[in-house]
């Protein structure tokens, strides 16, 4: 996750946990009122998580071997959904935080199929100039062989240097009159 973006992402995170809890909420109140919910649901998280609470109190004090009184059944039921609101609320938050790791990853994932793409064609392209440079280099040395083989060229006498008489225009030094 990129270090710009975790402001934002904390922020989304919190904006649908403020959402959720209403959610939570209903969903709580409507376990409470329904006896099937109140009596399955609610009782059992509540009832386990006071007796591990209270059990983890009394090793931590040094009691052991206490035994441990269940809750009444209202206030049994009232922390069962309390668990079970809270439950709601992480697992919303957490699918948010799924959401956003999957997107993550598959815009890294693209990214880097779109580099790969890239430095493929980066590699092919290099194939392309070495295999041309190869080829320029057989022309080149082919060319260096048929110059060696030519005879070399037979010296010449050079030309004459220009004199004051023929840089004169021909029709100045014809003697006839006109």
């Amino acid at each position: 996750m990129a270090v710009g973006a975790f402001p934002i992402a904390k922020l989304l995170y919190l904006g649908v946990r403020q959402l959720s809890k209403p959610v939570a909420n209903k969903i709580k109140a409507g376990a409470l009122r329904s006896e099937f919910f109140k009596t399955y649901v609610c009782l059992p998280p509540g009832q386990l998580y006071h007796w591990v609470e209270m059990k983890t109190k009394m090793r931590i004090m040094g009691f052991r071997g206490s035994t441990i009184k269940p809750l009444n059944e209202e206030a049994a039921a009232e922390l069962g959904a309390e668990l079970l609101g809270e439950a709601i609320i992480f697992i919303i938050g957490g699918g948010c935080m799924i959401l956003e790791y999957s997107r993550q990853a598959s815009n890294s994932k693209r990214k880097e199929e779109e580099l790969n793409h890239t430095l493929s064609s980066l590699q092919a392209q290099i194939g392309e100039m070495a295999l041309n440079t190869e080829t320029l280099d057989a022309r080149l040395r082919e060319v260096n062989r048929l110059l060696l083989s030519l005879p070399p060229p037979v010296p010449t006498a050079p030309p004459p240097a220009p004199t004051a008489a023929s840089t004169l225009a021909p029709s100045s030094l014809d003697p006839s009159p006109k």
